[in-house]
Order: C-alpha cells, then sequence, then structure tokens
C-alpha cells in the first residue's frame, strides 16, 4: 500500500497538456485583452476598444489556437525529452519541497504571460474577418501589453505558491 502512495510521477499525457493550456491560456487571454487595452491607451496608438460579449466571441476562436497549441506543444517536448525524464523530475523536486515554495516557476510566468500576449494579439487580428471587431495592434502596443501582462503572470504564480503553502504541497 505505501508504494501505492509513493508512485514515482509520470510525465503528463495530451489530456493534461490541453487542460493546462486552456487553464492558463483562458487566464492570460482575458488578462491580455485588458492590457492590450490600457497599452493602445498609454501609447495613444492602434484600436482596442473591445466589449465584454466582443471579447467572448473572440475567445470562442481562441479556444481551438489553445488545443493546436498544446498539442504542438506536447510533440515538441516529446521530441526533445521522449521518455519526460526532465518534466518528472521538476515534478518530484516540486513534491519533494525543493523547488518552488513561493513562486511557481517564476522565469516560466514571466515568459508564459509575455508569449500569451502575442498569441491572443494574433487571435484578435486573426478573428477580426469572422467577428467584424475592429482591432488595430500596432507591435508597440502588443510589447507594451506584454511586458504588462507580466505583472498579471507573477500574480499568478504568487497566487498559486500561496496555494501550494496552505495546501502543505511540497512538504515532508
Amino acid at each position: 500500500m505505501a508504494s501505492f502512495l509513493k508512485k514515482a510521477p509520470e510525465a503528463p499525457g495530451p489530456a493534461v497538456w490541453i487542460s493546462v493550456t486552456l487553464l492558463w491560456g483562458t487566464v492570460f487571454f482575458f488578462t491580455s485583452s485588458l492590457m492590450l487595452g490600457i497599452s493602445a491607451g498609454i501609447l495613444g496608438t492602434g484600436d482596442f476598444r473591445v466589449s465584454g460579449s466582443e471579447m467572448f466571441r473572440v475567445y470562442l476562436y481562441h479556444i481551438p489556437v489553445l488545443l493546436v497549441f498544446a498539442l504542438v506543444a506536447m510533440m515538441v517536448k516529446n521530441l526533445l525529452d521522449p521518455q519526460g525524464r526532465k518534466q518528472v523530475q521538476r515534478q518530484q523536486s516540486v513534491v519533494d519541497g525543493k523547488r518552488e515554495r513561493l513562486f511557481v516557476s517564476f522565469a516560466g510566468s514571466i515568459a508564459t504571460s509575455f508569449f500569451f500576449t502575442g498569441l491572443t494579439a494574433s487571435t484578435y487580428l486573426w478573428s477580426a474577418g469572422f467577428t467584424a471587431i475592429p482591432v488595430n495592434l500596432p507591435i508597440p502596443v502588443v510589447g507594451v501589453a506584454s511586458g504588462l501582462n507580466i505583472l498579471a503572470g507573477l500574480a499568478a504564480s504568487l497566487l498559486v505558491g500561496i496555494v501550494f503553502i496552505i495546501a502543505r504541497v511540497g512538504r515532508k
């Protein structure tokens, strides 16, 4: 029975990749949308004034983008690390309390929040033809929004870290 409880972590499969990508992709879609509007206002350039219903319509186009992204990312990761050893080692380090006690993947949060802003902007631009929502997102607007969205990524990382502390994840 004890060996069952201490089973070594396994590399995540497609369901985990898809669910995690949908979770974080959804969070960052909405934070990125907010930051794109703020950025356009700060810079006084571009056109990004979307209502809540328009944002939701674009989000419906964003879901398949996230699904494709999750599957491509999983395939690339499997090509680089077919056995998933690095990912399993990372998971085991978190469970053992050797990593990520407060900020969950600090560098990953920065990179993810920055990247997902670009992905969100791309979805808005791509879906504009289908949704008839007028958007104009020059590169500086997306760049500033990506920088602002890092704050959302760090806040999310800190929140997950606090949940880990409360749930006592990584404590022996």
